[in-house]
């Protein structure tokens, strides 16, 4: 069976996102500075986004790499709201890459849907 779309999407993103932070650091820069990180932190945030992407698209370490997406993109919501900015465009587009994360997680895999049934 392949992977949902919604999974590649998330995989993709993060993989581009990493890979931005890494190559593209100004452009970021200036963006974590808004939210109160200092700008050099692009060059460890990057091998971050890179290492929890890849260990989400291994099957074998999918569970512990949606944990470590699930935990990135969380701290991402929580500085925007730290800075006032609730609903803002970046935090629905965590939410729904968090959503999606798991989402093709439980639709690959049935361990997790064990784990966590929708329907008894």
């Amino acid at each position: 069976m392949g992977r949902p779309d919604n999974e590649r999407v998330c995989r993709y993103r993060s993989v581009a996102d990493g890979a931005i932070q890494l190559f593209a650091p100004a452009q970021i820069a200036s963006m974590l500075q808004e939210t109160g990180f200092a700008m050099d932190l692009t060059r460890v945030v990057g091998p971050i986004i890179l290492a929890c992407a890849i260990l989400y698209a291994i099957p074998a370490t999918a569970v512990l790499g949606a944990i470590l997406v699930t935990g990135f993109l969380g701290g991402a919501i929580c500085a925007h709201v730290r800075i006032g900015e609730l609903g803002s465009p970046p935090e629905i587009v965590s939410l729904l890459l968090g959503a999606m994360t798991w989402g093709g997680l439980y639709a690959r895999d049935p361990h997790i849907r064990a784990i966590l049934p929708l329907i008894r």
